[in-house]
């Protein structure tokens, strides 16, 4: 089965007329995208492009074999005329299914939008999902490939082609890989793609750390044929200074994945009214289908799903304590990240295993250091000398380890603090070179290291 696809834009395509932002005036090439439009195998077509026949022409094919055209949205783009020769566009009722001559088969998919999805399968047997602009299956994945509602994706194992809104929609892609429905080897291609991501390296860039791609219009996609998906990382530490979009930077690799553990190092501050925002703000910007565990103890969660580990065990960190405010007079606490504590669901050690396949996002290590250092007594000169330096030593080379053997996915947040003034105190200085140290010694383990600065995130590895 061959999909040709006609756009690969939003309604309004890409550039939309008559904006002036910068992704719209970057938009050229084979970044310049259409409105999202398929032929399948020259004789099913799913929704209308602008000069649907010149598009066809364009990319090698012809609508003259086109014998059912069906609509998946609402139309409010530019206006789309009809082809001579091609049948009235319709809609397939949710749940129906269609038979063509040819031997294709549409089911009609639910979604959470005004609109229709649609699974077409081949003769021979291969199947792909089109889910409209912004549109996520509706109800809840059940984990057997079905949406709860009878309206969901087909039951018959993973698709071998998905076509969705990666960028808008990161959750309607999680709820496939929850349902199974999406697997390793399914080809995900985003469509719809609208001036809200940056074109070129940075959209590619964004798609392939969730495992998703695109292609440019007029592109031909050979339905079951092996494509190399993006090549996801186990391990990543994404660093960036105080307001620099690391958070969000961490929480997009993990928006298209289920079931992800959230690991809050911060803990909570009695009275502190403008901490209690920065936990409120970034607790409703995650998806609510993500958990919570508001823990200092990494290991045993890092550990959980390694064969015979026991990640339930007691360890010396758990618990997360917060920073003291005005400590040592550059108040490293304060220097964590932008998403520290959201609502709790767990606490303390492990956080009873905590999912022990799920994601990892860690926010952040500059807080979990902040912890170590006050359980070792890091900040008076005295005990640091005295023991205090081997203790927190002890503590960063378990975590490192835990991380260099972890069989889970991980995304670790953590500040960098190097590059900005020199604190007046030891205990300033202290901080800052172990934090330094720390992340070093982190990155190393990670197959892939961001620096994210003025919401733009560099790759320094991978």
């Amino acid at each position: 089965m061959d999909v040709t696809l006609l756009g690969t834009g939003a309604p309004q395509g890409l550039p939309q007329p008559g904006c002036p932002c910068a992704a719209c005036a970057t938009a050229v090439g084979d970044e310049a995208r259409a409105a999202t439009a398929l032929l399948v195998d020259g004789a099913l077509m799913i929704d209308l492009t602008p000069g649907p026949a010149f598009a066809a022409a364009r990319a090698g094919q012809s609508l003259t074999g086109v014998r059912q055209v069906l609509l998946s949205h609402p139309h409010d783009g530019p206006v789309m005329e009809v082809p001579a020769g091609l049948p009235q566009p319709g809609r397939v009722a949710d749940g129906r299914e269609l038979a063509l001559l040819d031997g294709h088969r549409v089911r009609a998919v639910a979604v959470d939008i005004p609109g229709t999805g649609y699974e077409i399968s081949g003769a021979t047997g291969e199947r792909l999902l089109y889910l409209p602009p912004g549109a996520a299956p509706a109800g809840p994945a059940n984990g057997n490939g079905r949406t709860a509602g009878g309206g969901g994706t087909g039951g018959t194992g993973p698709y071998d082609l998905v076509l969705l809104d990666v960028a808008a929609r990161p959750d309607a892609l999680a709820k496939l890989r929850a349902s199974g429905a999406v697997d390793a080897a399914t080809d995900v291609v985003a469509v719809h793609i609208d001036h809200d991501v940056p074109p070129g390296p940075e959209l590619h860039r964004r798609l392939a750390a969730v495992g998703a791609r695109a292609v440019p219009d007029g592109s031909t996609l050979v339905v079951g044929e092996f494509h190399a998906v993006p090549d996801l990382p186990r391990r990543t530490l994404v660093l960036g200074g105080a307001r620099s979009g690391k958070s969000v930077e961490a929480e997009r690799r993990l928006a298209a994945f289920p079931d992800v553990v959230y690991v809050a190092t911060g803990g909570t501050r009695d009275g502190d009214q403008d901490w209690a925002q920065r936990v409120s703000l970034h607790r409703e910007r995650r998806p609510g289908s993500w958990r919570t565990v508001e823990t200092c103890d990494l290991v045993p969660l890092l550990e959980a799903a390694r064969p015979g580990a026991d990640a339930a065990r007691p360890a010396a960190d758990a618990g997360a304590s917060g920073t003291e405010p005005g400590r040592a007079g550059t108040e490293p606490g304060r220097t964590g990240t932008e998403a520290e504590a959201p609502g709790t669901e767990a606490e303390g050690a492990g956080a009873g295993r905590a999912g022990e396949t799920s994601p990892l996002l860690i926010d952040c290590l500059a807080l979990w250091l902040t912890h170590v250092m006050d359980d070792v007594g890091a900040w008076d000169d005295a005990t640091w000398e005295a023991g205090g330096r081997r203790a927190l030593r002890e503590r960063t080379d378990a975590l490192v380890a835990a991380v260099r053997q972890t069989h889970r996915t991980v995304v670790a947040v953590s500040n960098e603090v190097g590059s900005g003034v020199v604190p007046a105190t030891p205990a300033g200085r202290r901080f800052r070179d172990e934090l330094g140290r720390l992340n070093a010694a982190f990155g190393a383990e990670c197959e892939q290291l961001l620096l994210v600065v003025a919401g733009q995130a560099l790759v320094l590895r991978g």
